[in-house]
């Protein structure tokens, strides 16, 4: 499978709005790539990024180290000492072993417009710790917002003027940004039923925007990428890099800011990112710089764990289908359809996709039946019900009560008192 097959499979699998990825083998770019059901949106579009962020601030943090501004096993008390987590090392928050909660007090903060570093410290006074030191691998978010903060204090700057300064310029990165460019593809989410989209915020995270907030494109990740591999002579050299790419006891898939990732010989390092509307996938191998980088805009759908095997080695793309259309208008007899019903204890998704109501089974995925309106009524195409008529069951106030399809009876909940199961089984 070619690169714009596997592309394609992706998108079609993971029901994306857009996926625009590259490849580089050898450290030169080879492919890029895009599809998408919005015209204005390219390969040269550009998209939050999400925790890859978290590897630029890793490497800032390495360059203070390897300045010697601090030492992997200083304490962040010693930059920050109004945490509540001062003892926390700067090694283990690099490498999630804190034990420190995952996320910060207060509203879902890839979601809420952030605060400054000082209301975010005083809302986490430590006492969200779920582990001691060392325990176990905990991702922690709330870390990186920390990291970020002692950044700014021992430069002397705001943590993304030392981003721009002392990574994205020596490194040309000229297309990655804090904020969203005109030429940006737009956060979405999928209705998982409806198959219709809905615009997801584009939130400045503020004292959080260490842990998640860049924007970029595909291109100039491939330079990070890259960077990852070989290191630069302005930045961090690739002694330092190997560094950072050893994983760190008890985490067996993460080293310092960078995700381990084992797919089949190799080992490739880099990382995944999710934000509301985004998913990103960015992963080299050290050895080989072969790398490969992929980014949408759509909350969920993407597994960026598995697009180095697709992209890199040709692996086949799990569940691929073909290429995904939203749902712009759902049909007036369709949309109380919608949802999780039960047929007995059976569980079934109805959804509503390429003007076909799908009912899926939800403990394999597969569609049992598939209906089409016709004549302003919903007759089956497809499966156990072909030729049927689906009907939806009022109450005498107007609200559904349950849907039928030649006496099979699917409801709310399981086994509903107040109607009849029937004897029989669709697949039956």
């Amino acid at each position: 499978m070619g690169y714009d097959d596997a592309l394609a499979a992706l998108q079609g699998a993971g029901r994306l709005p857009s996926v625009a990825a590259a490849v580089a083998r050898a450290g030169v770019p080879v492919w890029s790539g895009c599809v998408s059901v919005d015209d204005g949106v390219t390969s040269g579009s550009s998209y939050r990024i999400g925790s890859i962020t978290k590897t630029m601030t890793a490497v800032l943090v390495l360059q203070l180290r390897d300045e010697g501004l601090l030492a992997l096993d200083d304490p962040i008390g010693s930059v920050v000492p109004e945490t509540g987590y001062a003892d926390a090392t700067i090694r283990a928050l690099l490498s999630h072993t804190s034990g420190m909660q995952s996320e910060p007090v207060g509203p879902w903060w890839e979601r809420s417009t952030g605060g400054d570093a000082d209301s975010l410290i005083a809302a986490n006074d430590g006492s969200g710790r779920v582990a001691a030191a060392g325990e176990y691998f905990h991702y922690s978010n709330l870390g990186f917002g920390l990291l970020g903060e002692a950044i700014a204090r021992l430069r002397g700057t705001d943590w993304w003027t030392a981003v721009q300064t002392r990574l994205l310029a020596p490194l040309g990165m000229a297309e990655t940004s804090y904020h969203a460019p005109t030429d940006h593809a737009p956060g979405r989410s999928v209705d998982h039923f409806a198959h219709t989209l809905t615009p997801e915020p584009h939130t400045d995270t503020g004292a959080m925007a260490p842990a998640g907030q860049a924007w970029s494109t595909v291109a100039d990740l491939l330079r990070w990428a890259d960077f990852l591999a070989v290191g630069h002579a302005d930045v961090v050299p690739p002694s330092t890099l190997a560094e950072m790419a050893g994983a760190v006891p008890p985490a067996a898939a993460y080293g310092l800011g960078l995700r381990v990732l084992r797919v089949g010989n190799r080992v490739l390092v880099g990382h995944t990112g999710s934000m509301p509307g985004f998913q990103a996938s960015l992963f080299v191998d050290r050895e080989s710089r072969d790398a490969v980088v992929a980014l949408t805009n759509a909350t969920t759908g993407l597994r960026p764990e598995q697009v180095p095997a697709i992209l890199l080695d040709g692996a086949p793309c799990p569940n691929p289908g073909g290429r995904w259309e939203p749902t712009t208008q759902v049909p007036e007899p369709v949309a109380p359809m919608l949802g999780i019903w039960f047929w007995g204890n059976t569980a079934f998704g109805v959804e509503w996709a390429h003007d076909t109501l799908l009912v899926r089974d939800l403990r394999t995925a597969d569609v049992s039946d598939r209906f089409a309106v016709i004549e302003g009524e919903l007759i089956g195409i497809d499966g156990y019900h072909e030729g049927e008529r689906l009907e939806v069951r009022r109450r005498t106030d107007g609200t559904v009560d349950h849907l039928e399809c030649a006496t099979f009876i699917y409801t709310r909940v399981p086994y509903d008192p107040n109607v009849t199961i029937p004897g029989g089984h669709p697949a039956s």
